[in-house]
């Protein structure tokens, strides 16, 4: 499988995994969701690297990477991601976190001399636009949550979300070296995932409020955790960590940051409610995009 396929199928396991998600994340809280995640995927990584022998392909250097990574993409990422959606809403968050593809492109041309011309770089714009028009334009007004209408934390909460979309680039564009060797790919998640869930626990047992459940651990609620940490952080990254591997951090990017949009038709079938007009623009540009890029 080319690495444009890769990419996609990642994005597609963070689609799939978000519907898992809405619901645990309320029950628990989105820390202690998070850190549950985490440690869930944690342990399934490490499992499938000792069985596979994956675990002895890590040397000092390539962990000390990965550990500044996990740092800078999961850890602070994720939070700055969280406390920029406490401000704005997801909706607005969004967008925010979008140009995450965006500052990959950016920085993969500074730092690792990637470029884009011609209809790899139409379709790039095009696919980048329908990503941020879907999660702009893709709720009505009845859906539109009730932090959109504060005002009073916007310079804060903007602020945060372009530091969450940063982080992710900056921690995408210290994976692609990395991952050029004979890494194993999901050994390099485990350690990734175990320096993540190591910070976010010390939040906890510091006492953190955030950091606490809102309600108690449930069979059910622990399901729906186990399997969005199998899908997005267990074989979404892991895929994603293969299509590094073998294609240019930027376009790798720009091809996972669909997620918003394959997560569309999905809702549609869960919740039986077409789609805002501005998702299906969304939609539209960016799956002209996706074509473009594939047939360039």
């Amino acid at each position: 499988m080319s690495y444009e396929y890769l990419a996609l199928a990642a994005a597609t396991c963070w689609a799939l995994g978000s519907l898992m998600s809405a619901q645990a994340s309320t029950h628990l809280g989105a820390f202690y969701f998070t850190r549950w995640r985490m440690l869930c995927a944690g342990s399934l990584l490490w499992c499938i690297a000792f069985s596979t022998g994956g675990w002895a392909s890590l040397t000092l250097s390539s962990s000390a990477v990965l550990v500044l990574s996990g740092v800078i993409g999961i850890f602070i990422g994720d939070t700055a991601l969280f406390a920029s959606m406490n401000r704005l809403g997801p909706r607005r968050a969004g967008v925010l976190f979008a140009t995450h593809s965006l500052f990959s492109v950016i920085l993969a041309y500074l730092f690792l001399g990637e470029t884009q011309w011609g209809w790899t770089l139409v379709g790039s714009s095009l696919l980048i636009s329908g990503v941020m028009v879907a999660i702009l334009f893709g709720k009505r007004k009845a859906e539109q949550h009730a932090w959109e209408a504060n005002q009073s934390q916007l310079k804060s909460g903007i602020a945060l979300g372009l530091l969450s979309a940063l982080c992710q680039a900056v921690a995408t564009l210290m994976l692609k070296p990395v991952m050029e060797t004979d890494i194993d790919a999901v050994a390099a998640s485990a350690v990734r995932m175990t320096t993540a869930f190591s910070l976010h626990q010390l939040i906890f047992m510091l006492g953190v409020k955030v950091a606490r459940a809102y309600l108690p651990m449930t069979k059910p609620v622990f399901l729906l955790v186990l399997g969005n940490a199998a899908l997005s952080m267990v074989l979404g990254m892991t895929l994603l960590l293969y299509a590094l591997r073998y294609g240019d951090a930027g376009m790798v990017a720009i091809l996972s940051s669909v997620s918003p949009v394959v997560v569309l038709p999905l809702l549609w079938l869960v919740y039986k409610r077409s789609p805002a007009w501005g998702a299906w623009l969304g939609a539209a540009l960016t799956v002209a995009g996706t074509v473009l890029i594939l047939r360039s």
